[in-house]
């Protein structure tokens, strides 16, 4: 099955060719670890863990090597360690721990490789020594700068021209540039920094540009020339422009094969971020809702289009995996069915169209309650297998149904099956009168029990 990719240096979607198919690799741009991520931090990490799933679905598990970096030199990072006392070191590895945990909330995978910008300083000196070597670079006394004039083919993916382009968000506009579009290979170290924030170098003690940090990694790691490089649109210009710039001019070879950006997330009608104070942290969703509720919403809009964040959206979203967790449960225990349906994974590979692969999704629900409907053992065990199958694929279905209808800390589980067990008793001693008060209690905490033939079963409603 042919996968189709929006590349975003191409304006188009093209199919998807890796250089090696035993090897396909991928780079996605990673957290800054010096805070707790917001949520629309996390749209690239779930996007780019269901192509992940799908690249390793077409490909092979051992195939495919996703590299997810995590800055750890930036000067918020030092700003944090002059406001909290802690050391840089500390503050990293922190929130990189919590970085972690939450995208595993969410059921991301775990990349296969996650680079530190604190080990690779050795080789970022190397890109910017040959960049000099070629004449792309040059020193002032702030710093080791890009000279961005020196490359014609500068704007490619962000379609902007050289007179239109200003220096990022990220790039100090320091005395001596020869323009305001080149940008900090290396930065000179300042009085008051600390120590654990700098590095020595042939040009003079300082630290590296952010740019630089990824070129380095993604080198390091995957190689010269990557098949797909991905992150969020806000990335586009500059970083990934001049990861390209420097990357290309350094190695003489191209970066990318593809290039892939999801779009924002929005509140309200605006992007959200830190700077416009409308952040909505996923640690603090994640004390109200399931990951898989706040995944399933997530991957509710296609990556590409902007995404409004909304609790109606996270409501819809916890109702229909209601809806699906609820066929699951009919078919269970009929094992042994085989995966033949392709319909989710034909809508992901058509540049990763899970709008079309969640109602694909929900297609299989209706056709477990139809086959649990019917008693028709055969399509039941299929049906399962084919839940299954496509919640692999999409990062969703990954508790039993008891699990998800049960939620809840083991505590208070252990309290309502015990409760739930001297109901069963209070019936079978023919005691209606407990048995139904029991039942209301449960009722009125928000469980249901399911009596059936079987036993007794409940769920939170």
């Amino acid at each position: 099955m042919t996968i189709r990719i929006y590349d975003t240096l191409a304006r188009e979607k093209r199919a998807f060719e890796p250089q090696d198919p035993s090897r396909v690799t991928m780079y996605v741009c990673g957290p800054t670890v010096y805070n707790r991520a917001h949520i629309g931090n996390f749209r690239p990490v779930i996007v780019f863990d269901t192509l992940f799933r799908l690249l390793r679905t077409v490909y092979g598990a051992d195939a495919v090597i996703y590299a997810r970096n995590v800055t750890d030199i930036e000067d918020k990072i030092i700003t944090a360690s002059r406001e909290t006392g802690e050391t840089i070191e500390a503050i990293t590895k922190k929130y990189a721990a919590i970085y972690d945990e939450d995208a595993a909330a969410v059921n991301a995978l775990r990349p296969t490789i996650i680079p530190w910008a604190t080990d690779h300083v050795g080789e970022m000196l190397d890109i910017i020594e040959a960049l000099e070597r070629k004449g792309f670079a040059y020193a002032t006394e702030a710093g080791v700068f890009f000279q961005v004039s020196q490359m014609p083919e500068y704007g490619g993916l962000s379609k902007r021209n050289l007179d239109d382009n200003q220096a990022g968000a990220r790039v100090d506009v320091d005395h001596g540039k020869r323009d305001p579009s080149d940008f900090a290979l290396w930065k000179f170290a300042k009085p008051d920094e600390p120590e654990d924030a700098i590095w020595d170098s042939k040009w003079g003690r300082g630290r590296p540009g952010w740019h630089i940090e990824c070129s380095a990694m993604a080198a390091k790691h995957l190689g010269k020339t990557i098949d797909i490089h991905g992150g969020g649109i806000d990335l586009q210009f500059p970083h990934h422009e001049n990861e390209i710039a420097q990357s290309e001019c350094a190695h003489g070879e191209t970066l990318a094969n593809y290039w892939m950006h999801n779009g924002f997330l929005d509140m309200a009608g605006e992007k959200m971020s830190k700077s416009l104070g409308n952040v909505v942290l996923l640690n603090d969703l994640l004390k109200e809702w399931d990951g898989e509720v706040i995944r399933f919403a997530m991957l509710s809009g296609h990556y590409r289009a902007p995404l409004d964040w909304t609790t109606d959206l996270l409501e819809q979203a916890k109702t229909t995996l209601n809806r699906i967790y609820g066929a699951l449960r009919r078919v269970w225990a009929a094992e042994g069915g085989e995966s033949i349906d392709t319909g989710v994974q034909e809508a992901l590979s058509d540049d990763l169209n899970t709008p079309i692969a969640l109602a694909e999704l929900s297609r299989l629900a209706s056709a477990a309650n139809g086959a649990a409907d019917r008693k028709d053992a055969g399509a039941m065990a299929e049906a399962r297998s084919e839940l299954l199958a496509a919640g692999a694929l999409l990062g969703l279905l990954t508790k039993s149904p008891s699990e998800w209808e049960q939620g809840g800390d083991s505590n208070e589980n252990a309290r309502i099956e015990a409760l739930v067990a001297a109901r069963i008793q209070a019936r079978a001693d023919k005691d209606w009168a407990e048995a139904d008060r029991i039942r209301d209690e449960l009722a009125a905490e928000g469980i249901e029990i399911m009596d059936s033939a079987g036993g007794a079963t409940w769920r939170r409603t």
